[in-house]
């Protein structure tokens, strides 16, 4: 039976390790996997030739070359909502420390140690005024990005009793579905931005929204808003946020995401890239991206790549092989391959074919093995990335 090589980067939770079964050799060390599970630390794929796949116990991948991962056939994993719910609770809870100066009000309390009776009554009495702040309610929240997240802090904000406001310029309808009816969806994002006292982003990190939150986005912004940031750090401008808050167009910034720009300003909040930090949150993650890798290694199944399309196919009792081709989106693979196996007197009994438009994707069950030099020959025409034999009958 063959064993996989899994190399373990970062620190993952041991529930979701524990996944793995005696088929799957897993090491932090290891020098020559077939697949990799990491949370924040950079992968460099040059490093590792044999590698088909990797898969992020987390939503974002902008430590993951993904564009790079294509061209050499590997498959990129993600865990959508794993960590949602642990993200969600942040911003609520920040945004209420905000609009509550909990943290300064934590502060002032921790100064009155050595005060007894009536000198610590009288201390508070007289100081609390000014950390007086205002309510959730009644309020405005603007959510832009309306995945798992944005779709819960939307319907979040509905049970705090705001009006909330929704946009996403490519929605997912299933994602969409899970909108309480109460949130109110817009097709223009400056019209949201103009209504909202809340505006909080939760948006992919890619080449079209680095540096979304800009200029000209500050500038559409109800005077004296709020901007939270849970995504990630370079969505916003962080020169441009600075002159909005010094202008007072915006009147303050939360986010997780420190840097040496913006640490330190007093009209922003910000927490240490907590977000998916909870023993929950890991432990979802880390169960979720390893049944991942084991559907991908063991049947070729895809299911949330951010690279190839998702595709899941159960092979019957009567397959001997399955062939995996990862080819361009190019016409003609699909005849290619058929002919290929069909000139080799080898049966197909199923074909699953997929396309996310850049990247065809196919599971081809064969009633009979699939030698190495037909193989071979498949992966040498143009426009296959890669191919990739899993015998099932052993």
């Amino acid at each position: 039976m063959d064993t996989f090589r899994i190399k373990i980067m970062d620190n993952i939770a041991p529930e979701g390790l524990a996944l793995f079964t005696r088929r799957y050799h897993v090491e932090r060390e290891e020098n020559d996997p077939l697949a990799i599970v990491v949370r924040s630390s950079r992968v460099d794929l040059e490093r590792f030739p044999q590698l088909i796949a990797v898969a992020r116990a987390g939503a974002g991948v902008n430590n993951i070359p993904v564009d790079q991962a294509s061209e050499k056939g590997i498959c990129v994993f993600n865990t959508p909502g794993a960590n949602a719910n642990a993200v969600v609770e942040l911003v609520y809870t920040m945004l209420g420390t905000w609009l509550r100066h909990i943290h300064e009000g934590i502060l002032f309390s921790q100064s009155l140690a050595g005060l007894r009776g009536t000198d610590l009554a009288v201390a508070v009495e007289r100081q609390k005024k000014q950390y007086s702040g205002m309510e959730m309610a009644g309020k405005t929240l603007g959510v832009i990005g309306l995945g798992q997240i944005g779709v819960r802090v939307a319907n979040t904000g509905i049970h705090h009793h705001m009006r909330v406001i929704g946009f996403d310029p490519y929605p997912v309808m299933d994602n969409i579905h899970l909108l309480s009816p109460e949130v109110e969806l817009t097709h223009a994002r400056a019209e949201l931005l103009a209504q909202a006292d809340f505006v909080s982003v939760h948006v992919p990190l890619n080449r079209g929204t680095e540096g979304l939150v800009s200029t000209d986005f500050l500038a559409a912004m109800k005077p004296g808003a709020l901007l939270l940031n849970f995504a990630r750090g370079p969505i916003v401008d962080e020169d441009a946020l600075l002159q909005a808050l010094a202008r007072g167009k915006v009147d303050g910034y939360i986010t997780d995401f420190p840097s040496e720009k913006i640490i330190g300003h007093e009209k922003i909040l910000i927490s240490p890239h907590l977000g998916a930090s909870t023993t929950e949150s890991e432990e979802n993650c880390a169960r979720m991206a390893v049944r991942e890798l084991k559907g991908y290694l063991e049947y070729g199944n895809i299911t949330h790549s951010v690279n190839f399309p998702n595709v899941e196919s159960t092979p019957t009792v009567k397959v001997d092989t399955r062939l995996i081709m990862i080819n361009r989106d190019e016409p003609g693979m699909i005849g290619l391959v058929s002919n290929i196996l069909g000139g080799h007197r080898i049966n197909i009994m199923s074909y699953d074919n997929k396309s996310n438009g850049t990247i065809g994707y196919n599971i081809i069950d064969c009633a009979s093995p699939v030698p190495e030099e037909v193989r071979r020959e498949i992966n040498e025409k143009d426009g296959v990335i890669r191919t990739r034999v899993i015998r099932l009958k052993k």
